[in-house]
């Protein structure tokens, strides 16, 4: 027997943008069904680095960042738990006097909010840093930056959702959308049949299939970054560490074991990635160099996830360009981790008062309206 269920809001993904928006359109009374075709936070929101960073970002994501910190300082009020996350500092590497160049230049055009950046070199470099290899000159230190477990962190936000009132349903493929001037309608198979005045498209690296059903394709390109953890070692480095221009980037984890990204994975099919052998020895190369302490390490696991990257690298977040009701929140090009709580919270507001006072000008989808694009097959 089919479910028909008719709400408010229908959501398509349970990431943590998905899930977190779940949770802040309960708190505004609104009712909400959210359709995640796996687990919630099971896909990049769960799998994904887990570095919870403000510095570095395009000046334009910074008041999204900015009010996503706050969001990460209440988890333990908000969600019940705190996700492992921690305010350990972020440390970006230069290596080469032009790194170091740049990153005295984010930090003063990011100077308006307040990120606290302080610029290592020299002797204070050494000494605050003797786990480095030679090849770094200097670095940037944001010490209110951080870290989480995101296999923690993301599932829970749709677990607070849930307890909030939000009906989420799990295991349940989208097969069909449609708009009938004034309601969407969205059929999961023969088992459920959802229909709503508001659908939130938060679908991942998949969502650009159901932004093309309404006109609103984009270039959005799949990516697959190469992940890794080391077995456990002795403790050395509280800071998430990244680099100037791109490489590797690590953190380590209060159990001794060393998280790492960097360089391409590979898709083994349209739902599935892996870090190859190739990936995994450039990663170890790239790290080695930065850590010298990694020389002997082993790597206990690799995984690689899929990711949604637009040209510009930057995400889609508000209102269709052409079906009223339709509102977009993808492609965070690997970095929608810190800022997914605060895009969750923006599209609850842009939802139910129609505006919201955290700028997302930058992220409108019409910037694509006169784009070629080849619209992607219906998968999510």
């Amino acid at each position: 027997m089919t479910q028909h269920i008719v709400t408010d809001i229908a959501i398509v993904g349970g990431g943590i943008v998905g899930s977190s928006a779940a949770l802040a359109l309960r708190r505004k009374g609104l009712r909400v069904v959210l359709l995640e075709r796996d687990l919630c936070g099971s896909r990049s929101s769960g799998v994904n680095y887990g570095g919870v960073r403000r510095q570095g970002r395009p000046i334009s994501q910074l008041p999204l960042a900015q009010r996503a910190h706050g969001i990460w300082g209440r988890l333990p009020e908000l969600l019940g738990t705190d996700g492992e996350y921690i305010r350990s500092g972020h440390f970006k590497i230069a290596r080469s006097e032009a790194d170091l160049a740049a990153l005295e230049a984010y930090r003063d055009s990011a100077r308006d909010f307040d990120l606290g950046i302080d610029i290592l070199s020299g002797a204070r470099l050494r000494a605050q840093c003797p786990w480095l290899g030679g090849k770094a000159v200097g670095g940037s230190l944001c010490l209110e930056d951080g870290q989480a477990n995101p296999r923690l962190v993301s599932p829970a936000f749709a677990l607070a959702a849930r307890r909030a009132g939000a009906d989420i349903h799990e295991r349940t493929r989208v097969d069909e959308i449609a708009h009938d001037g004034q309601f969407f309608h969205l059929r999961a198979g023969n088992a459920l049949q959802v229909k709503s005045q508001v659908l939130l498209n938060c679908a991942g690296a998949w969502a650009n299939s159901i932004a093309a059903q309404f006109g609103d394709a984009v270039p959005m390109q799949s990516g697959h970054p190469a992940m890794a953890v080391t077995e456990p070692m002795p403790f050395f480095m509280h800071w998430s560490l990244g680099v100037e221009g791109g490489s590797v980037y690590c953190r380590q984890v209060a159990r001794g074991n060393l998280v790492l990204g960097g360089g391409p994975g590979r898709a083994l099919d349209a739902d599935r990635a892996r870090s190859d052998r190739a990936s995994m020895a450039a990663l170890a190369t790239q790290a080695i160099e930065l850590l010298p302490v990694l020389r002997h390490a082993h790597f206990i696991r690799t995984w690689s996830g899929t990711e949604g990257y637009l040209p510009d690298r930057q995400p889609v977040v508000g209102p269709s360009r052409t079906t009223t009701g339709l509102f977009h929140g993808f492609g965070f090009a690997g970095a929608g981790f810190q800022i997914g709580p605060a895009v969750g919270e923006v599209l609850a507001e842009l939802v139910s008062d129609g505006q919201s006072a955290t700028p997302i000008d930058a992220f409108a989808i019409d910037r694509f309206a006169h784009t070629s694009v080849v619209e992607p097959a219906l998968a999510h």
